[in-house]
């Protein structure tokens, strides 16, 4: 009875958790509910190219970046690297901004008619790998990559052959790059794009967003076709699925912490954001999403260890 009552008496009069109701203009009413504690922060959002959104440094308020098509903070929130809209003086570039000075640089990266675009933050927090790509014959081909340090203001570009379709660049927790390879998964090396390994039949990555855990001990993957789950649970040490998620999202915008993913929902005709364990089940709903917001290619963009 007294243990009861001191339950009783510590669940009155514990502090409550602080929480938040962000509202995301142009989204046709999309609240993106945040606590304190949470171990990512939404960063900024998007609805396809047209529409770019960055939180402020210091608060809760979204600015539309008219000139930018996207844009994301590094790991600990101290930069911020966006991909402009259109080409100056026949290149295209990164811009950049320290947020702890506030001060921008514009750094060359492929010329035109190439793109360097879909941006990814190695863990280190300086370097910024881009997707090169070029239009031939009417369709996207992927040629290279082009990694960014933000520190020293420097760009280099490496072309990789035998891509393939639909290939795109994301770092590994080493500083290693890793795309789509057939069915599977291959690793290059940043400095030059030679092939380290192949992960063959390990299912396709589910980037943008950083399909590595926290702790880089699991690499999160689309699973194969031969298996009735959609999430793939691989050992980056072996290429080997150790397990899989029975969950079937709409897409995956990387991992919450270790044990659960930000997962989109279809839910009742309309979509929610979600925090999802590694069982598959919904343990949090972070924003209620319709459809038709879902549909204008609406994307979101977290940063863990955020300031």
């Amino acid at each position: 009875m007294i243990a009861h009552l001191a339950v009783a008496l510590s669940l009155l009069f514990q502090t409550p958790i602080a929480r938040a109701d962000v509202v995301l203009p142009g989204t046709g009413g999309v609240t993106y509910r945040e606590q304190a504690g949470d171990p990512v922060r939404l960063a900024a959002y998007g609805l396809g190219t047209k529409r770019t959104y960055l939180r402020s440094a210091t608060g809760d308020a979204f600015t539309w970046e008219k000139t930018l098509s996207e844009v994301s903070l590094s790991p600990g929130g101290r930069w911020t690297a966006g991909v402009p809209r259109a080409y100056r003086s026949g290149y295209d570039h990164l811009v950049v901004t320290d947020r702890t000075t506030g001060r921008s640089a514009t750094i060359r990266t492929v010329k035109q008619p190439m793109t360097a675009s879909y941006a990814s933050w190695a863990r280190d927090g300086r370097r910024v790998a881009l997707t090169v790509e070029r239009k031939v014959s009417g369709t996207w081909r992927v040629l290279g990559f082009t990694v960014v340090d933000v520190v020293s203001r420097t760009a280099r570009t490496v072309r990789v052959s035998g891509l393939s379709a639909g290939a795109g660049f994301w770092w590994s927790p080493g500083g290693d790059l890793v795309t789509r390879h057939g069915a599977g998964l291959r690793v290059h090396r940043a400095s030059d794009g030679a092939v380290l390994r192949t992960y063959a039949g390990a299912g396709l990555p589910t980037g943008p967003e950083d399909p590595f855990s926290p702790s880089g001990k699991r690499l999160l993957t689309w699973c194969p076709s031969r298996f009735a789950e959609h999430l793939c649970l691989v050992d980056p040490a072996t290429g080997r699925i150790a397990a899989r998620v029975a969950a079937r999202p709409a897409a995956v915008l990387g991992w919450w912490d270790d044990g659960h993913l930000i997962a989109v929902m279809p839910h009742r005709g309309a979509y929610r954001l979600s925090v999802l364990d590694l069982g598959g089940r919904v343990t949090r709903v972070l924003a209620g999403v319709p459809a038709r917001t879902w549909a204008a290619d609406l994307w979101l963009s977290f940063v863990h260890g955020h300031r």
